[in-house]
């Protein structure tokens, strides 16, 4: 395994960066706060700190399943869907914690991971069609997104209704 991440070295090196803008741009987006620790939860909610590592494993194992995709597509055009398909799941990955935790709209972020799961999902149907093992690296991104949804939707049932109070400064 080491081969092939020294063989690949720089297109390992732009897909981490990619991950890393993106990690950064997610967290930046997330305020955990008074707001957020006052909303009501499911008893089954994870603890605060679980997020930060599950979401490093799940970039790890994206940039992962990425790379070893891209070195093995068949031809450019699957290297272009792979590319498309990334960059549209990269802007709705980091669309969905600025509507959540700055505009305080759990509501629409729960409409919005319905394109965000969307678009893991054709990124693993392409990916597994080029490699079974990128396709199962890359799983656990949609368990993981199909999880967090189902806690979105239960926190927008236990505490709707929202409203977007401008400034947001504003409780």
């Amino acid at each position: 395994m080491m081969d092939f991440v020294w063989e690949n070295a720089g297109l390992v090196a732009i897909a981490v960066s990619i991950s890393v803008v993106l990690a950064v741009l997610g967290g930046l987006a997330t305020e955990v706060g008074p707001w957020y620790e006052n909303l009501r939860f499911p008893s089954w909610r994870p603890p605060n700190w679980l997020f930060g590592p599950v979401w490093t494993t799940i970039y790890v194992l994206v940039v992962s399943a990425a790379v070893i995709a891209y070195k093995h597509a068949p031809d450019e055009s699957a290297r272009a869907w792979l590319i498309g398909l990334f960059a549209l799941n990269g802007v709705l990955n980091v669309l969905w914690s600025p509507l959540f935790f700055k505009l305080r709209r759990p509501d629409w972020a729960l409409v919005e991971i319905v394109p965000y799961w969307l678009s893991i999902a054709a990124l693993l149907h392409h990916i597994a069609g080029i490699s079974t093992l990128a396709g199962e690296l890359f799983s656990p991104y949609l368990l993981w997104v199909t999880f967090a949804g189902y806690l979105n939707w239960r926190m927008v049932e236990l505490n709707k209704p929202f409203e977007t109070h401008w400034p947001l400064g504003r409780s």
